[in-house]
């Protein structure tokens, strides 16, 4: 990826659909579309649309919600794209092997940077005390997982990279739950007790979120994200050298996805499923989901070629650190009253919510159309 604003100009954009469609998907929950369900419980009073609103939510700690998995499916995604296309570094020409080196190190800080930016740009902006900035993000943590996944991609065989993704996810369960640290770790997966509360508070920099004991991207949780990205790996570059077989590809990656989860869930007994700590069960389960979105998503776009409503999801992923950005740096609610308050005023107070929800979304939509059609990718 580039470091600016980049235009595709060899007519149609060189993107691969069904990725672009799910990642757009992705993201078109964190737009407001989660708020959808919460909405369509006010208007209606049917209980499915009460309970899919809770599936909306963050789990308050061990245990696992459909919005849970967003923030992964992202990492996985990252993963995928590297399958697709990144190759060991010394099957590139010697004079481009810095210059690659030296674009992974760039857009690594850049995501860094930009987490910040996000982290603040929606409260009363970045803290003039360094101590109170989060540098923990979300941005950083794909960007961590990203660069780490990449080098694992250029420097080591296949087998050493399935090698490091089991050591990592080992290494991890065998941290948390055999060491100790002035009273926390040693088997603790709490709020209070997790070796992960000791690390954020004592080194890492700045504030944690909302000055929780432990932050949800904080240091030692980078460690398994990075094999959420590794799974990936394994499932794009799976896909590249098996596109022919679509049939028994997409049996293969299901079987995979299945193993993932049983996988998952019964390491959860012992290792608790837990986002903000993000164990190891997490990420198979995660991994899990991700996969079968994934097998879903190629199925229909590329296998069956019904691609019409995947491009709905496209415009949105072809330019998701954009739109993510604008999340936190654009107040949609300010657009939306100052284009459609009229309307809003006009219907009954249980439609307002719903058609709020649906203004904000069509505004951000038709941004993103006419960057897509313009061919304006936003990219680092």
């Amino acid at each position: 990826m580039s470091q600016q604003i980049t235009k595709d100009t060899a007519g149609q954009p060189s993107r691969v659909l069904s990725v672009d469609a799910l990642r757009g998907f992705d993201m078109f929950w964190i737009l407001g579309a989660e708020g959808l369900f919460s909405a369509l419980y006010l208007l209606t009073g049917i209980a499915v649309f009460n309970t899919l609103a809770g599936q909306m939510l963050h789990s308050p700690w061990h245990g696992l919600t459909a919005y849970d998995v967003i923030f992964p499916l992202f990492i996985f995604l990252s993963g995928v794209s590297l399958g697709l296309a990144a190759k060991p570094l010394r099957d590139y020409p010697k004079e481009q092997r810095r210059q690659k080196l030296v674009s992974a190190l760039r857009r690594l800080f850049l995501l860094l940077c930009l987490g910040v930016i996000y982290n603040h740009g929606w409260n009363s902006g970045i803290p003039a005390a360094v101590d109170k900035v989060r540098f923990a993000s979300v941005l950083g943590r794909i960007g961590i997982a990203w660069f780490v996944a990449l080098m694992l991609v250029w420097f080591l065989s296949h087998r050493g990279q399935y090698l490091a993704a089991a050591g990592l996810l080992f290494g991890y369960w065998l941290l948390l739950s055999q060491v100790t640290v002035a009273g926390y770790g040693g088997g603790d997966y709490s709020q209070a007790g997790a070796l992960n509360v000791w690390f954020d508070q004592h080194l890492l920099p700045g504030s944690t979120y909302q000055g929780l004991a432990v932050d949800p991207e904080g240091l030692l949780s980078n460690i398994p994200s990075v094999v959420n990205a590794l799974i990936g790996v394994f499932a794009g570059r799976y896909i590249k050298t098996r596109r022919a077989q679509t049939g028994k590809l997409l049996i293969h990656l299901v079987l995979a996805a299945a193993l993932l989860l049983a996988a998952g869930y019964s390491w959860g007994r012992v290792f608790p499923v837990n986002k903000t700590l993000w164990t190891s069960s997490f990420v198979l389960v995660t991994c899990g989901y991700s996969l079968l979105l994934l097998c879903l998503f190629y199925a229909v776009i590329d296998v069956l070629k019904i691609q019409k409503w995947g491009k709905f999801f496209a415009v949105i992923g072809a330019n998701a650190l954009l739109i993510y950005l604008a999340t936190s740096l654009v107040n949609w609610h300010y657009s939306v009253q100052s284009l459609f308050g009229g309307i809003l005023n006009a219907v009954p107070s249980n439609w307002q919510l719903l058609l709020q929800l649906v203004f904000m979304l069509l505004l951000q939509w038709l941004l993103l159309l006419f960057l897509y059609r313009q061919k304006i990718f936003v990219k680092v």
